[in-house]
């Protein structure tokens, strides 16, 4: 009996089940089977041509999606079912996600000897999706920090009754084959959105794996048959039908209402309906919102709570007037906010313009880093070596009103859209940064912009992101390359880099392959340097300090564990010391990680600067595909790969090289497997020192910890420092 049965329904709408199946078949998994409940000629030729991979259950034109989902079930043979429509998509790996998860719960399931209270199954395995439209690739979705929020631990809904607002999706959520046999009449409706929801509602127990295995795909409204009006009032009838399996469950029932509350409401204000369906619309949600509502619900306060209160009253001449006064409000503010916008702009752009005429300052040097986030990485390393060698030139830090009081003191520093700022960043001389500075910033010819990156890339980036929309989100490609011709130098750690940035950043700029500033801290520290930062961390002597640091995903809205942190540190036992840092790009607001800051096993160093610093006081590191992993590398200790998600990654990141086949040391796809890395000693075995001498050599080419002084002293100096690592290595 295979573990998981992909049923997949449907017509192929616009073609889309051919990339689907494509998806399928380039990623079989021995442990799921795949059924295609195709609804017409052209699905079920597409289908036949992935035989004998996929079953197919042929269909006749015109079946509706409840009968193909109840045809492609009645075939299925796997423990668990997941309904994937054949418009949607699964990202690469996703069914192997599933599968694996669905496996876990499997085994971990209660049996007869269990205690009272907890012998009900998990029914409802819940998932992260993506949504593509006709104009957006691969969104991510904001579910996320309620997958996170519950963890691995399955629960009832009444325990966790917030994952009713997940996306009502039949595709982000995978189902137990008896359960839904057993309650199939009430869960396959032609209401997708109910479905998904009274599958919740029904469900002994649910879990989460907070991944993204699902891709929902919104196809244009005016490629569809058109929606009388009067479809929108099947929208109270759905909340009506869920609230009436709430009794007794006050939880859910609140959570439930609320979000009916809302989405009528916006349905109402979103939808141009024609006055007398628009009435009836008003006039029935109003009595269901007054009929469902809980003992001693509050509304919310503000504009939203006026909203209800009009709903509940039934006051529909006032709630049209409401909303007209409201629109022509924000009308208004919206056009005294344009017109401040295009004066202030205006004024910046002629105070900059008359800066530009003046002398440039051969004493003057900007520096920013991470979109103005402060004093760090490679520029701050370059700034700090700029006051030995060249202590005559004055560097000033370009830095956001958030992060200004956290700047060391004495700093010099502009706030980015002061007349401070435009007029130094006209004036100085050199202007250094690990990104770019604004489109509006003028390459004057006697000014020297340097590019320090600030990492070595495994993932696509620049030119290379048009190929993977998810990852580009837009990205104005024109822009882009006019920020790059600005560029005097480009600074590389290896020659991977050098290659990668020349292909990405098409430019006539100078690539020094001199390694990275930041790095030479790694071979400049001494022992007694390595004392005093575990100290700073409380990591207690004699204990193991894991650093724990994955990187961002462009197909997930914000940052989650996607480790059970807890469980881990319990596995690892008492002498290991968990350091848990979230991406840059999420600042300070990790919120699955707050409950975790006063534990002694598990500390939150999200917001502790400067990383380098983390890196000297653990004694390994677990990254999934940060860049981390190539800065840490010099420190030769050991490094363990969590690849949970590699193969969606890989696909819609896009990468530069298998990190399966070119790893720094042990990898881990599972958990289990990470924590059995550690309690094995395999992380520190003689494999694991071997794959990381052979990353070293690749990718730790250039730093040898004087990298700093050979950036000041070719760029700020003018002097040839010697020759650089990478005209020693063709002399030998």
């Amino acid at each position: 009996m295979p573990q998981l049965s992909v049923i997949v329904y449907g017509p192929n709408a616009q073609g889309h089940l051919t990339e689907l199946l494509d998806s399928l078949a380039a990623h079989p998994l021995p442990d799921a089977e795949v059924i295609v409940a195709a609804v017409g000629a052209w699905a079920r030729e597409t289908a036949e041509g992935h035989a004998p991979e996929t079953v197919v259950v042929a269909l006749p034109d015109g079946t509706g999606d409840v009968e193909a989902r109840a045809a492609g079930a009645a075939r299925a043979t796997g423990r668990w079912l997941h309904f994937v429509h054949a418009k949607d998509g699964l990202p690469a790996g996703a069914p192997r996600l599933i599968a694996e998860r669905t496996a876990e719960l499997d085994a971990a399931a209660p049996d007869a000897t269990s205690p009272a209270g907890t012998a009900d199954p998990v029914d409802v395995l819940l998932f992260d999706h993506v949504t593509t439209t006709w104009q957006t690739a691969a969104r991510p979705s904001h579910d996320g920090r309620h997958l996170a929020a519950v963890g691995r631990a399955a629960r009832s809904l009444n325990a966790a009754p917030d994952l009713l607002r997940l996306t009502p999706l039949l595709g982000n959520r995978a189902l137990r084959a008896g359960f839904w046999r057993a309650h199939e009449e009430q869960l396959n409706t032609e209401d997708e959105a109910r479905a998904a929801q009274a599958a919740l509602l029904h469900a002994g127990r649910v879990a989460c794996l907070n991944q993204t295995a699902y891709e929902h795909r919104v196809l244009r409204p005016q490629s569809l048959p058109p929606r009388a009006p009067e479809d929108r009032l099947a929208l109270i009838d759905r909340y009506e039908s869920l609230l009436t399996l709430t009794k007794n469950r006050r939880a859910p029932r609140t959570v439930l209402y609320n979000l009916m509350v809302r989405d009528l409401v916006r349905t109402f204000a979103r939808e141009d309906l024609p006055d007398p369906v628009a009435r009836e619309f008003f006039r029935r949600a109003s009595l269901a919102a007054v009929r469902w509502r809980p003992e001693g619900h509050k509304r919310p306060a503000g504009l939203e709570g006026v909203r209800h209160a009009l709903l509940e009253e039934g006051a529909y001449t006032k709630y049209r007037a409401f909303q007209t006064a409201n629109r022509t409000r924000r009308a208004a503010r919206k056009a005294v906010r344009t017109r401040k916008q295009h004066l202030g702009a205006k004024v910046r752009d002629h105070q900059y313009r008359r800066a530009l005429g003046r002398p440039v300052n051969p004493d003057l040097a900007v520096f920013a880093a991470y979109w103005d986030r402060g004093v760090s990485c490679n520029p701050a390393a370059i700034a700090a070596k700029l006051a030995e060698l060249a202590p005559h030139i004055h560097p000033v830090w370009v830095v956001n009103k958030q992060n200004a009081a956290l700047l060391p003191p004495g700093t010099d520093h502009v706030t980015p859209g002061t007349r401070r700022y435009w007029e130094t960043l006209a004036t100085a001389k050199y202007l250094t940064n690990n990104v770019n500075f604004p489109n509006a910033v003028v390459k004057r010819p006697d000014a020297v912009h340097l590019q320090t990156h600030h990492g070595t890339p495994l993932k696509r980036m620049g030119l290379d992101q048009m190929d993977h929309p998810a990852a580009a989100k837009g990205l104005d490609f024109a822009a882009l390359l006019a920020r790059i011709d600005k560029w005097d130098y480009s600074v590389s750690a290896n020659s991977h880099s050098t290659r990668m940035w020349e292909r990405a950043y098409p430019s006539r700029y100078t690539s020094l392959d001199y390694g990275y500033p930041r790095n030479d801290v790694f071979y400049t520290s001494d022992a007694q340097a390595v004392r005093a930062a575990r100290e700073r961390l409380g990591i207690p002597p004699g204990r193991t300090a894991v650093l724990y640091a994955p990187t961002h995903r462009d197909y997930e809205a914000g940052f989650t564990p996607r480790l059970d942190l807890a469980a881990l540190a319990d596995r690892l036992g008492e002498n290991t010391v968990l350091l848990v840092r979230a991406h840059y790009f999420y600042g300070g607001a990790a919120s699955p990680l707050t409950g975790l800051r006063r534990s002694g096993r598990i500390i939150d160093v999200s917001s502790y600067d400067p990383v380098e610093e983390l890196c000297l006081a653990a004694d390994a590191l677990v990254t999934d595909y940060s860049s981390i992993m190539f800065d840490y590398a010099n420190l030769d200790r050991p490094i363990v790969i969590y690849a949970d998600d590699w193969e969606t990654y890989r696909t819609t990141r896009g990468v530069y090289f298998d990190l399966m086949a070119e790893h720094p040391g042990q990898v881990a796809r599972t958990q289990e497997e990470l924590a059995e890395i550690f309690v094995s000693g395999a992380w520190r075995d003689d494999g694991a020192a071997k794959a990381r001498a052979a990353f070293r050599r690749r990718f730790c080419e250039y730093d040898d910890g004087r990298a700093a002084e050979r950036v000041v002293r070719r760029v700020f100096l003018g002097e040839f420092f010697g020759i650089s690592p990478r005209e020693a290595l063709a002399m030998d």
